[in-house]
């Protein structure tokens, strides 16, 4: 896949490390052209103290997308994160149509949910119109409890290959070609992910040690560096190894500072990255 430009459409908190503020850095660190279009504007994001600012910009997705048109703008890729409504889903879609290129991929980080639940503000019946985008996708990149929601299937935290199996067998009927499933762990020491092939359904497991640390915005991290090795040429499963490692080595640049609980100091790391893709 050529080092052309791509668009990232996701939310921006103006302090806290996750969405646009992770993935315009990551990406353009791996050499990619980053344009973003950002969905709603944060003070912070949403785990700090209530307080916290929001502008919903959902009525300014159209009247870009509009002028980009006139420009006759096109992306190599589209890559969502975090998106706020069933209106922002349709937008996005239209967003397809209309910018990426004929050869293009949609990867779709499918941000909503975590630990079981939906995050708050999202209305019971928002993973189906999630399910919508996702079935357009390239690559797909759901935790379990994401996956489970979209694929109306019980949330386990125990589990066996069996239930990872049974529920990539029914992401890939959502329409996707392939599917990168996060936060799998077969024993409490490893955390890793199963990379599925919707086509061959051939899976792959990638697992790196677990860390004592959980820490915001690392999904975001992920993905970011995920789309930043997939557009530097490298095969889904290749991202998805190299995206971990990068993901692991943020945390552990963490570990030491207690005061640092709203992310992970992934610039720190991003010669790492950039290293690895050499």
């Amino acid at each position: 896949m050529s080092k052309e430009k791509i668009l990232t459409v996701q939310d921006i908190s103006c302090v806290g490390q996750c969405s646009l503020t992770v993935a315009l850095p990551i990406i353009s660190a791996c050499g990619i052209e980053t344009c973003v279009l950002p969905t709603a504007v944060l003070s912070t994001h949403t785990a700090f103290r209530p307080g916290w600012t929001f502008r919903d910009l959902t009525c300014d997705i159209e009247p870009i997308s509009e002028h980009w048109q006139s420009e006759n703008i096109k992306f190599k890729a589209i890559y969502t994160g975090y998106l706020g409504s069933r209106e922002q889903v349709d937008l996005i879609l239209k967003l397809t149509e209309r910018h990426l290129e004929k050869d293009g991929a949609v990867i779709v980080d499918p941000a909503m949910a975590d630990g079981g639940v939906l995050y708050k503000g999202f209305p019971q019946d928002f993973p189906k119109d999630m399910a919508r985008l996702c079935a357009v996708a390239d690559v797909i990149l759901p935790n379990i409890t994401e996956a489970c929601l979209m694929t109306d299937s019980k949330f386990r935290t125990e589990y066996d290959e069996d239930y990872i199996a049974a529920l990539l067998g029914k992401l890939a009927k959502l329409g996707c070609k392939r599917v990168v499933l996060t936060g799998v762990s077969f024993e409490p020491s490893k955390l890793g992910v199963a990379v599925y092939d919707c086509n061959t359904r051939k899976t792959e497991y990638y697992f790196n040690e677990k860390l004592p640390r959980m820490s915001h915005g690392t999904g975001d991290v992920y993905a970011s560096a995920f789309v930043g090795a997939y557009m530097n040429g490298k095969s889904v499963y290749d991202s998805a190894a190299l995206a971990a490692d990068f993901t692991v080595k943020t945390i552990e640049a963490t570990m030491d500072d207690a005061d640092h609980w709203y992310g992970v100091k992934f610039e720190k790391e991003i010669p790492y990255l950039i290293g690895r893709l050499k």
